[in-house]
């Protein structure tokens, strides 16, 4: 075998492979379809592959996509739609114009648009097709121009926008997925808004999580705009978080998603919040490599990044007034809500029968005051039982008529396209409505982060010294400790302590109190005041204490460790210590778990000054009764070190002894040195 040979074996080998591609992804693109049962990512894919052998791979893939996924109605415009864009692509190949990246996507939408309006305008309500037509030819362009770049030869590149359409629309075949209410496909979905957030930023993180987002809901008919508010503000915070750990990025997107579908009524929201957290977690398992590296997390923001924070304030500010002209514009051009007139069903009825009767002349002119009170008196028998029977109407009116068969006939097609373009216009005002509100809550939402952004500052100097000690052990006969105790120091210099206490103990008390301290740390490290965090996180919880029936309790500590200046936030929480010397101080609240109230509840606040030489020590309910903890002062006082992990540990040990861990323990202990500037935790 010669060398020539070899190269063209090889290369037909390459040219099998590359139909193959086209028409396995053509096939499967197919089942992503969109209401009205448009395909429009799989017409997309034909027009981006062009002429020739790769332009008939993905049609032959089309067909068989059509016969596997498609109803036989939708399919034969589909299929139509398909051979065009294929025929077009060949007769015009070689024309200047098809080396623009434009023109693939121009031809599809235009042949989609006169072969699908031709099954829109014969449809029986024409108005109502139009939409999803519209949309559906929007996709199809995106789709085509997104995927050239992949599909055409030569240009075998890995764009990484044409990598994201084109997995995102290869992820909507999957959303109808399901288990236990929760689909898969869009789960996967917010894994690739994150992956792409994260590696990307928060402009292309909000923007691909907006639409993809809007793309999951218009394909899946939710009527609402969840998924779009859930991945665009998700994708904003996770991608601020490009350059930290991967898990502050996971959690920033749940905990963005949780608070977009706050409003949403909770048979919708739940499903979309679990798949959140299975694309969170997802994240988490991915391997570092796909990452290009290990992150490096800088102690100090560069001066050279406080021009970018602006034009991100900048931006995100823009994006807000954009919603919320967009939720004024809605308000005021919302037409006047008015029921259509059933009289048209008779009236329509009457112009296809009634017409070459002849009686037409009788009933409508001599007898028109019969006739119409005729007519009059069936109408609420019409639309309760949503079909008309000879018994709804008048004994002098159903004998006379002649062709009242006919007429009946009539009267129920138009009464069927009435009740249709009824609940068409119900549905489009309570999307109204529902998008209205979406948009005021990320405007509001987007405003916030951008004030937040706003009062990041440069670190300089030296911070003085602090060191936090923690202890944890569950509960005698359980592996696992319900108490969670975090600490970390926001992007301001504001260092926050918390400890939660989920209700009850083991397994479940843990995973309330994890979720509870992740979400509060997301928030304040959002550069959310505390108290405003701990009221939307109270909010948060009771939506889950009413499915649930849990609660968790809350203690949160922030200090500036330059200043001494610190508060106390509690929610349901066991006291807290001060001790300065030999002088303790203990900081009770009155204020109920979270979780345990609907209405919006503030967190018992203490403000204090820490001095040089002081302990903060916050525990839960399990180490020390609040009735009986004077033990626990009278250690406080008498113990004189100066380790926050010692003092911590010994205050586990002794109640060990007291207690004989009758529930879980959280100790956790911050310390201001009187000298030294290390920190350390």
């Amino acid at each position: 075998m010669g060398h020539g040979q070899m190269i063209w074996q090889r290369d037909q080998a390459v040219r099998l492979v590359t139909w193959g591609i086209r028409f396995f992804l053509t096939a499967a693109l197919t089942a992503s379809k969109t209401p009205g049962g448009y395909a429009p990512f799989a017409l997309g894919c034909v027009a981006a592959a062009g002429p020739g052998g790769s332009g008939l791979a993905a049609l032959a893939g089309a067909g068989v996509g059509a016969v596997l996924f498609l109803d036989f109605a939708d399919a034969l415009p589909f299929l139509a739609t398909a051979v065009l864009i294929f025929t077009t692509s060949t007769a015009l190949r070689g024309i200047w114009l098809e080396k623009k990246r434009w023109f693939p996507a121009a031809v599809g939408v235009a042949l989609f648009l006169a072969v699908g309006g031709i099954y829109v305008i014969q449809s029986l309500d024409p108005l109502g097709h139009v939409t999803d037509w519209a949309a559906a030819a929007i996709l199809l362009g995106a789709a085509a121009w997104y995927d050239l770049p992949l599909l055409q030869a030569g240009q075998e590149h890995l764009d990484p926008d044409s990598l994201l359409v084109l997995g995102a629309s290869l992820l909507l075949a999957l959303g109808d997925l399901t288990v236990m209410d929760v689909s898969l496909g869009r789960g996967l979905l917010c894994l690739l808004v994150l992956f792409t957030a994260y590696q990307r930023g928060a402009v292309t993180g909000a923007a691909a999580g907006m639409g993809i987002g809007l793309a999951a809901d218009f394909c899946t008919e939710t009527g609402a705009v969840l998924c779009g508010a859930a991945y665009g503000l998700g994708g904003l915070l996770a991608g601020t978080r490009t350059g930290r750990r991967r898990s502050v990025a996971a959690v920033a997107f749940v905990g963005a998603s949780l608070l977009a579908l706050l409003p949403a009524p909770a048979e919708m929201a739940q499903p979309l919040l679990v798949e959140a957290a299975l694309g969170g977690t997802a994240f988490l398992l991915l391997p570092g490599r796909l990452f290009g590296g290990k992150r490096v997390q800088r102690e100090a923001l560069p001066e050279s990044a406080v021009p970018a924070l602006e034009r991100l304030k900048s931006q995100l500010t823009r994006t807000a007034a954009v919603l919320r002209d967009l939720y004024d514009s809605m308000g005021r051009g919302a037409p006047v809500s008015s029921e259509e007139n059933p009289a048209i069903i008779f009236d329509r009825a009457a112009e296809k029968v009634c017409r070459g009767c002849a009686l037409c002349d009788l009933c409508w002119q001599k007898e028109y005051t019969g006739t119409f009170n005729a007519l009059n008196d069936a109408t609420p028998f019409l639309l309760e039982r949503g079909r008309a029977l000879p018994k709804d109407f008048p004994g002098y009116f159903a004998d006379r008529c002649i062709h009242l068969p006919d007429f009946l006939t009539a009267v129920n097609g138009e009464l069927t396209a009435f009740l249709l373009r009824r609940q068409y216009r119900r549905q489009l005002e309570e999307t109204r409505r529902d998008a209205r509100g979406q948009y005021a809550q990320l405007s509001e939402l987007l405003t916030a982060t951008a004030a937040g952004l706003g009062e990041a500052r440069t670190v300089s100097g030296e911070m003085p010294a602090y060191r936090v000690g923690a202890a944890l052990r569950p509960k005698a006969g359980e592996s696992a400790c319900g108490d969670t105790v975090v600490s970390f120091e926001t992007e301001t210099g504001l260092l926050c302590l918390l400890l939660a206490d989920g209700m009850g103990c083991g397994e479940a008390a843990r995973k309330e109190s994890t979720l509870a301290c992740r979400l509060l740390e997301q928030f304040l490290e959002a550069g959310i005041e505390p108290e405003a965090a701990l009221k939307t996180l109270n909010a948060a919880m009771s939506l889950r204490s009413a499915e649930t029936g849990s609660f968790t309790t809350i203690d949160l500590l922030t200090c500036r460790p330059d200043t001494g200046e610190a508060a106390f936030y509690k929610f349901g929480a066991a006291p807290s210590y001060l001790k300065k010397g030999g002088n303790v101080r203990r900081i009770t609240g009155g204020t109920l778990p979270a979780g345990l109230r609907s209405t919006p509840a503030a967190p018992d606040v203490t403000r204090v000054t820490l001095a040089p030489g002081s302990f903060a020590v916050l525990i839960s309910d399990g180490v020390a009764d609040p009735g009986r903890d004077e033990w626990l002062q009278d250690l406080l006082a008498g113990w004189e070190g100066e380790d926050p992990q010692v003092l911590a540990g010994l205050i586990l040990k002794e109640s060990i002894q007291r207690e004989a861990l009758a529930d879980d323990c959280g100790i956790q202990v911050l310390y201001l040195p009187r000298e030294g500037r290390v920190k350390t935790v």
